[in-house]
């Protein structure tokens, strides 16, 4: 694996302050670095391949285009954990998966178009690892806006 250099630590810094939204957003944003597109596109596809970024994409919210989602959490003896985690990570609908030390050892974020697609998916999960899930839907949202320079 590259290390990353001075133009990797400025993208990925930009990156976090947001990605232009225009016609041609990778010649905007090469503009504001002072790169060509071409060159910010094979800098950024190749941290993804390096694992130094694990995913550039937009995030949606999903509520406000009629969806829901909600935190998911499960009690797992350790034997199963990774055999349930692989479970739950089939399913397209899964934003997030997280192992604790608790006894609900198993969190996850579940992104749905509907409710009824909500109920529908948990119940699969359960049957398919034979372990019950226990739903904690958002009351209230407060956003952070977290950034760590590089």
């Amino acid at each position: 694996m590259n290390k990353m250099d001075q133009i990797d630590q400025t993208i990925i810094n930009q990156l976090q302050g947001g990605f232009p939204i225009c016609d041609r957003p990778f010649d905007e944003l090469s503009l504001q670095l002072g790169i060509d597109a071409n060159t910010l596109i094979t800098r950024i596809n190749r941290m993804l391949n390096e694992g130094l970024l694990n995913r550039f994409g937009p995030m949606y919210n999903v509520e406000q285009m009629g969806g829901s989602y909600s935190l998911i959490a499960m009690k797992v003896p350790a034997d199963d954990v990774d055999l349930v985690a692989e479970i739950i990570n089939s399913f397209p609908e899964v934003a997030h998966n997280y192992a604790r030390e608790h006894e609900f050892n198993i969190w996850f974020v579940l992104a749905v178009e509907s409710s009824e697609q909500k109920q529908k998916v948990l119940d699969e999960i359960e049957r398919c690892s034979g372990y019950l899930v226990y739903d904690m839907p958002k009351k209230e949202e407060f956003f952070v806006g977290l950034k760590f320079d590089v």
